[in-house]
């Protein structure tokens, strides 16, 4: 099993295709002419650590953080061009890895500096508002939710879990199993290869239906999202599992060591444990029979 505490590429989890944050984006390029608008990274409750926090940080385009106060919720803002961060800007910016990128670490980090030091609700990423008093009313308009959630929350990080199955690992051959010329062998060891890719598949199947059995007890909540493709998984062989569990603080030591040597006799799989991580996964509300 390995271990992650920082993000990286394929662990950066606010992502445009991320999971939801109780907000509506609205698009500041064909309903303002205003030049800047109200970029949300968190909120949080008012009369927390963000205010300090806020004046060491520095935001999308290298700007400043505030915070905007409406009641008892408190949201940490920069500054930002109009037209860069408008539904054009955005869908334009998405053509754009490594754009898209620096403007998901940037958002990241604000976010995780933040949790550092105080509860606070992840917001999706191109969360903007035309000024601060939209920003305002937002904070007013979803209060009860934000509240009950930010409570919710209160005590907790995020932990990933990621299941990956190597068949190649898995298939490796012996030293004198190497393929003779008749085609019958060969035949014979293609056969071999395919089983064994099967193999590797149903016990990492099994391994990943292990966990949540495992840590039940550890985590109060827990989120299948899609496995990751491609550049994302960068773990060995292809991962077919990509839960987030909301952990306790206080039980993170013992939700990993739950899942220490998981599949550390099963050939071909892999574990992978990713975080501490703001809740990003649990940004909403848990519905009524939701948890672990």
């Amino acid at each position: 099993m390995t271990t992650d505490s920082r993000p990286t590429g394929a662990d950066t989890p606010p992502t445009p295709d991320g999971p939801n944050s109780p907000d509506t984006p609205t698009d500041p390029g064909t309903t303002h002419p205003a030049a800047t608008v109200s970029y949300v990274y968190a909120i949080s409750r008012a009369g927390s650590d963000l205010d300090a926090k806020a004046a060491h940080l520095t935001g999308l385009e290298d700007g400043p953080l505030r915070t905007v106060t409406c009641g008892e919720l408190t949201a940490l803002v920069s500054s930002v061009p109009a037209g860069a961060y408008s539904e054009e800007g955005m869908r334009a910016r998405l053509e754009d890895l490594s754009e898209l990128e620096a403007v998901a670490r940037t958002h990241h980090a604000v976010i995780e500096a933040a949790y550092a030091t105080t509860a606070a609700l992840p917001m999706r990423l191109a969360t903007v508002y035309l000024d601060d008093a939209r920003v305002r009313s937002m904070l007013h308009e979803r209060r009860t939710d934000f509240g009950d959630l930010l409570a919710w929350l209160d005590g907790h990080i995020e932990l990933g879990v990621k299941v990956y199955a190597d068949p190649h690992e898995a298939a490796a051959p012996a030293p004198d199993s190497a393929p003779t010329g008749s085609g019958r062998a060969y035949l014979q060891q293609r056969r071999a290869q395919r089983r064994q890719h099967r193999d590797a598949f149903r016990a990492a199947g099994a391994v990943a239906g292990a966990v949540p059995d495992r840590v039940s007890a550890l985590a109060r909540a827990r989120v299948a999202h899609r496995p990751q493709q491609g550049e994302l998984a960068a773990g060995p062989g292809e991962n077919i599992s990509n839960e987030a569990y909301l952990v306790p603080v206080e039980r993170v030591a013992e939700f990993r060591q739950a899942l220490a040597g998981l599949a550390d006799d099963v050939p071909g799989v892999q574990v992978e444990v990713t975080g501490p991580w703001a809740p990003y996964s649990f940004a909403t509300p848990p519905t009524a029979g939701a948890g672990t």
